[in-house]
């Protein structure tokens, strides 16, 4: 049985910088709007208008470069914390599935056939966007995981450091996830957050006096704010304010660890807005209060 293509889409286009197009405003998680929308078949009403856009697929799948076996590697990435969520193989089928349902789909080279992440775990890995790179050999979903990726129950199947294990041959995988600058920062904080509970050990650390201080805590994030505006105001140079944005960021980030918010949900906020306008946006917050 043929893949339909009409499941969530409205067009599908490729532009020159390899980036495919998957839009349906009411079908977008983002906006949390989702409709109905029935399986197309060859005896669709509108088969003129269906053809072409399996057609654009079409061309879109012909234009991949799949190995000799008909294979490509797929990774998948998490749309907000852009943490690598794991990597597998697709083929034209498994990739058409993936643009149709929004469901990162691969093909498994043991089993011969496809497979959805997330089929029997119900970790499902639901794609926002789908991206070829230069050669058009390989592929990125870009998705939010429902849950742990990782069979192993990690967030991602990328937890095993080299540099660790050159450290430590014989020791245990540290179980590191592979962080970019800002998330390592949070799991700094929250190592800190942690230990504060336990006995204190000379002088407390910058981190900890902030967690167990609100006053200072919050004294030091209006301080920051203050000073990233002077940057501009006084027309300060460029390092100047990224030094200060750093300490703003830094010091909402422990805020943040505070009330149990994860930057994750804070982006995640930010990707829900960018379709609505700020002022619309403000006037939403009015009505909710």
């Amino acid at each position: 049985m043929a893949v339909s293509y009409s499941h969530c889409l409205q067009s599908l286009r490729v532009t020159p910088r390899s980036r495919l197009f998957v839009s349906n405003v009411d079908c977008w998680r983002d906006n949390r709007i989702m409709k109905s929308y029935s399986p197309v078949s060859a005896s669709s009403k509108k088969p003129h208008q269906d053809l072409s856009l399996e057609a654009k697929v079409e061309t879109l799948l012909d234009s991949v470069k799949w190995d000799d076996k008909g294979l490509a590697v797929a990774i998948a990435q998490n749309v907000d914390t852009g943490a690598v969520l794991m990597q597998g193989f697709v083929n034209r089928d498994a990739l058409a599935t993936t643009i149709s349902s929004q469901k990162a789909t691969f093909y498994s080279r043991s089993r011969s056939k496809l497979w959805t992440k997330g089929e029997t775990s119900l970790n499902f890995i639901n794609i926002h966007d789908i991206f070829l790179d230069c050669d058009r050999d390989s592929i990125i979903y870009l998705g939010k995981p429902d849950g742990p990726t990782c069979h192993t129950g990690s967030e991602t199947c990328y937890y095993s450091s080299v540099f660790d294990l050159l450290k430590n041959p014989q020791g245990e995988e540290s179980n590191n996830l592979a962080l970019t600058t800002l998330y390592s920062l949070e799991s700094t904080i929250s190592q800190r957050k942690a230990e504060v509970a336990s006995p204190q050990n000379g002088k407390p650390s910058w981190t900890k006096r902030l967690l167990l201080d609100d006053k200072l805590l919050c004294s030091k994030i209006r301080e920051e704010a203050d000073e990233l505006c002077r940057t501009h105001e006084e027309n300060e140079d460029k390092s100047r304010t990224a030094s200060e944005m750093a300490d703003v960021l830094y010091h909402t980030m422990v805020l943040l660890s505070l009330k149990d918010v994860k930057m994750e949900e804070v982006l995640q906020v930010l990707r829900h807005r960018f379709s609505q306008s700020g002022i619309e946006e403000k006037k939403s917050r009015a009505t909710q209060g």
